[in-house]
């Protein structure tokens, strides 16, 4: 064990030892193709490995991370790349942890220094164009391969720079893939492809982790191709492969170069003067809810949004907050407003064996008297681990109107 530490340790002064003769002699100012900065990196290993004997799979795995800290993302890449883990988290230089099969792990690696993690915090950032500092700590952000970012930095992040990567799968999971993991039955997936298409408005709603972004997208793939859709994100995460007419609006912070901030609120309002058939809002968190109920309101059915609750009833008591954070209007004309926009509610959870279930499909009834009243369609009954029927749509003007049957 203490041979192993120390040919570790050895190791990594090695390959230091390589990065920083490489940075002395490399010409930043020109761009190298990546063959010419393996050739590079091979010519240091091999001079090296002759004078310090280096055996041949620690100079295999040495071009690799060598290559990865000068191009890619140090040693994150290697995380990045694995398809099996869906999270990775990092407290710190020298503590990150990953999520794999639903399960937390420590990974015994770290970086060189909180120097080099800062350095690839601003290369992820920047390459979407998001500024991160002290004077502006926090940002979110997103990878070339879509994966979500959220940075927090020093003096928020008390343990030094904090880092949460969300990753997605290369090819989006679709309805199908979803019913195969057993987040819902092939039936359940057919109703709500009848709703999608019908154009009822639908709101999806769970905590975090419990998969909002991934069936967004699904059934966001269930838009007729021939329509013009609008997504409005923070961080573009969502892939329609279905639609051809499709504009992709991302929000943008302020930054140090005099360019103001760009907000949901501002993107779902350029979205209606861009002729949309339906406007996809990736998550609605704030103000921006109420601009969201108009344009449902407006003839723009079948949109679709995702939000943050413990149920479909909080989810809807939270978009009532979340207007008046926009709007100073009677409670009475929100649930209004609610009621006539909203057609669908879709809750998703995570149970204790870590699976993603959808929990509860329901229909939003008109509003009368003093409450907006959920009519449960479905709802998943953890005794028989089943997602159950219970009751029928009311509401299948749109149904008919798209020339579709229930049955």
């Amino acid at each position: 064990m203490e041979n192993r530490k120390k040919r570790k340790e050895y190791y990594q002064d090695i390959k230091k030892e390589i990065q920083q003769e490489l940075f002395r002699e490399l010409d930043f100012t020109k761009e190298l193709e990546e063959e010419e900065l393996f050739g590079l990196i091979d010519e240091k290993i091999h001079e090296t490995a002759l004078k310090k004997g280096l055996w041949l799979e620690e100079r295999k795995q040495m071009r690799k991370e060598i290559f990865q800290s000068m191009r890619q993302l140090d040693i994150l890449q290697e995380l990045i790349e694995n398809p099996k883990i869906t999270e990775i988290m990092i407290n710190g230089r020298d503590h990150i942890f990953m999520e794999q099969d639903g399960k937390l792990f420590r990974w015994e690696n770290g970086f060189d220094s909180e120097e080099k993690l800062n350095n690839i915090i601003q290369q992820m950032v920047a390459g979407c164009n998001r500024v991160v500092n002290e004077m502006s700590p926090i940002v979110d952000a997103r990878l070339e391969n879509g994966s979500r970012v959220n940075v927090v930095l020093k003096p928020i992040a008390l343990n030094g720079p904090i880092v949460t990567i969300r990753k997605f799968p290369e090819k989006p999971m679709d309805m199908e893939k979803l019913i195969e993991l057993g987040a819902l039955r092939e039936a359940h997936g057919a109703f709500l492809k009848k709703l999608v298409l019908a154009g009822y408005n639908i709101l999806i709603s769970g905590g975090t982790g419990s998969g909002k972004t991934t069936f967004l997208n699904a059934l966001s793939n269930f838009i007729p191709e021939k329509e013009r859709v609008i997504t409005v994100e923070d961080s573009a995460e969502l892939q329609l492969f279905s639609v051809e007419n499709l504009v992709r609006l991302e929000t943008r912070n302020a930054n140090a170069e005099g360019c103001l901030p760009i907000t949901i609120r501002d993107l779902i309002r350029t979205a209606l003067r861009m002729r949309p058939d339906r406007i996809i809002v990736g998550e609605v968190r704030g103000a921006e809810a109420i601009d969201l109920l108009q344009a449902m309101n407006t003839g723009h059915d079948g949109s679709l949004s995702t939000g943050h609750s413990n149920s479909a009833a909080d989810m809807i008591s939270r978009l009532e907050t979340m207007v008046l954070m926009g709007m100073d209007i009677p409670i009475s004309a929100i649930r209004g407003q609610i009621a006539s926009a909203i057609d669908i509610m879709i809750h998703l959870g995570r149970l204790r064996d870590k699976s993603r279930k959808v929990l509860e499909i329901a229909e939003v009834c008109p509003y009368e008297g003093q409450e907006i009243r959920l009519k449960p369609l479905f709802a998943y009954r953890y005794e028989s681990g089943e997602l159950e029927r219970e009751g029928e749509l009311e509401n299948v003007a749109k149904m008919q109107a798209a020339g579709l049957s229930l049955v």
